[in-house]
């Protein structure tokens, strides 16, 4: 099989444990592919929580090109390194998706289930520029969220998601029903004032949230500078409960009394007491007062040219291409 073209050294960044191991088992031929195709790849296997992170930050610089190989997680710690280093020495990032839920990668159009697909549109791929949410100081890739069904992705056993896949998430998501509280918050979005009990509140960039909530409906778009901020409202009897669970099934988000729907570029959340956040599925802290901003398209993603509807095609993202290019 001849080589392509040389198009630099490539840092692939991958958690083996990911999933149901696949990235492990597939390894090999996603290697071959990017050798063949030009790229001079250097393989770094996560061992703890924060190696990716710390990889970036030590040796992305030695690289033209950085791939990620595992879940949202992993993906989460990738761009927390690209962030904490100036934007001239961020370098272009894809993502082979290699998790149980893969939220941001249905975003992107993705496939999880074809890892190396996922690399041959990172071969052929366009650039694209991404916003990133940065959360008290945190990085977030496509969600901070707080209250119901927020625990269950990082309080899932790995081995349960490893032998369930998804089901393993709504097993765990009907456990945490009984313990359903609400919280008293005032909350600023923009220029934006609410005051309320919520049982749930994310600030997004993403179009599926927890692998069962899908946004597309809201006019998302990933370089747009903007959250998508979304807070449901305690119900108070049976009739506003079922109005809540018909709008998340329909997609009616903005339909709903119940739900507080609005694009902000900065969001702040007060409690009295403490609230729970999850960043990226992964656990956020506690805080009574939580301060999020959208930074925009700090990050440059490669992917599959057919894959753009989630992103505007501004002008400054054709700029950043082009010069990618050069």
């Amino acid at each position: 099989m001849p080589i392509n073209h040389y198009h630099g050294n490539l840092m692939l960044i991958i958690n083996p444990t990911a999933g149901k191991n696949r990235a492990r088992a597939e390894l090999y031929d996603i290697v071959q592919l990017l050798f063949v195709s030009g790229y001079r790849v250097t393989v770094y296997p996560t061992l703890n929580k924060g190696d990716a992170t710390r990889y970036i930050k030590e040796y992305s610089r030695e690289f033209e090109n950085i791939i990620c190989v595992g879940g949202d997680g992993t993906l989460n710690e990738v761009v927390t390194g690209l962030m904490e280093l100036p934007p001239p020495e961020r370098r272009t990032l894809g993502y082979i998706p290699a998790g149980t839920t893969n939220d941001f990668a249905s975003t992107l159009g993705l496939d999880g289930s074809d890892m190396i697909k996922c690399a041959q549109g990172f071969v052929g791929g366009i650039y694209h520029s991404c916003d990133i949410g940065r959360f008290n100081g945190r990085y977030f890739t496509y969600v901070a969220a707080f209250g119901a069904f927020t625990e269950v992705s990082y309080e899932t056993p790995q081995e349960m998601k490893n032998a369930l896949g998804h089901a393993a998430y709504i097993m765990q998501g009907i456990k945490s029903l009984p313990a359903l509280q609400p919280y008293h918050l005032e909350i600023e979005a923009d220029s934006k004032h609410i005051e309320g009990d919520f049982i749930y509140g994310q600030f997004s960039n993403s179009t599926s949230i927890a692998g069962i909530m899908d946004i597309r409906s809201t006019g998302v778009a990933l370089d747009d500078g903007l959250f998508e901020v979304m807070l449901v409202k305690m119900p108070t009897n049976l009739i506003e409960l079922s109005e809540i669970v018909t709008a998340m099934m329909n997609r009616k988000f903005t339909d709903c009394p119940h739900i507080f729907f609005h694009h902000a570029k900065r969001v702040i959340v007060r409690s009295k007491r403490g609230l729970h956040w999850t960043l990226d599925g992964e656990d956020g802290g506690t805080t009574t007062e939580a301060v999020a901003q959208c930074i925009p398209r700090a990050v440059t993603l490669r992917l599959p040219q057919s894959e753009s509807s989630a992103f505007l095609e501004s002008e400054r993202s054709r700029q950043i291409a082009m010069h990618m290019e050069q």
